[in-house]
């Protein structure tokens, strides 16, 4: 989820609407064009990144289960090791 410094919600905005469909309080209109605007910023900077972004480990896991298998036993081998030994390292002397 992107968050960004003035995502913001107003409390009854859809009041804040004239029968044309245009934001009647300035302070409120102000607000969404701010916003609107860093999201488009931010849409810039990430637009090339999008692979990298939606990348999810659980649908990695699904696409090739063996290969994120393996990749985690390597990850924690250190630990199965640590729990397999019979003697704690900062106990030797």
């Amino acid at each position: 989820m992107v968050t960004i410094q003035s995502q913001s919600s107003g409390a009854k905005t859809y009041q804040e609407f004239d029968d044309s469909g245009r934001m009647n309080l300035p302070a409120y209109y102000d607000r969404v064009v701010d916003v609107m605007e860093e999201l488009f910023k931010f849409t810039l900077l990430v637009c090339d990144r999008s692979d990298y972004l939606t990348d999810r480990y659980s649908e990695r896991k699904e696409r090739a289960p063996a290969q994120v298998t393996e990749l985690a036993n390597a990850a924690t081998s250190h630990e199965r090791g640590a729990a397999n030994s019979d003697t704690d390292q900062s106990e030797v002397e």
